[in-house]
């Protein structure tokens, strides 16, 4: 392993840090209604777990309204379960054709519950991103030891892993920012 090798995997893995969280995101409730709340939805489909976005249609004709079309009519009821399985704080209402899906109003107490789970996902991903700095880290330090780079080199390498680390860690405060004033917004 070069040293090239390792800065490019360093930054590929905290964009995919980043990345995780932003998906992660999408899929707690605001109060208006976004097929990514349920899209990742697990469904038991014919004995083999699926996600729901692979089974169904998803769309939002209103701002509080959901509407799950699945490809299968006889996937319905499947589908229904797995939305009330995910214990995500909705309930669906199947009418034999589509499974309508009214997003109600977050009260207080459930906007500061999400902004918890928000706040632990993001710290998920900074402790993902520093993992990623001190394993690059450690593979400098062990390219210099090997004689594979100069002093020099391995300086200026762990000052722009750092680099990395506090624009990943910086890009992920300000999503949660972002996410907590859309919790939040009434």
């Amino acid at each position: 392993m070069d040293l090239n090798s390792v800065l490019r995997d360093s930054t590929d893995k905290m964009a995919k840090c980043h990345a995780l969280l932003k998906e992660q995101f999408s899929g707690l409730r605001t109060g208006k209604a976004s097929p990514a709340l349920v899209e990742n939805v697990s469904v038991v489909y014919y004995g083999a777990p699926t996600r729901l976005r692979d089974m169904a249609n998803i769309s939002t004709p209103e701002a509080r309204l959901i509407v799950i079309t699945p490809y299968d009519p006889s996937s319905l009821s499947d589908i229904e379960k797995g939305i009330l399985a995910a214990n995500i704080g909705i309930t669906p209402m199947n009418d034999g054709r589509v499974i309508r899906v009214p997003i109600p109003e977050l009260d207080e107490e459930r906007r500061k519950e999400i902004v918890k789970v928000a706040r632990r996902q993001a710290e998920d991903a900074r402790v993902s991103v520093r993992n990623v700095r001190r394993d690059a880290n450690d593979a400098i330090k062990a390219l210099q030891k090997d004689g594979k780079i100069s002093a020099d080199e391995r300086e200026n390498s762990l000052a722009r892993i750092q680099k990395d680390t506090d624009a990943a860690i910086a890009k992920i405060d300000s999503d949660l920012k972002a996410k907590e004033a859309e919790v939040m917004t009434v």
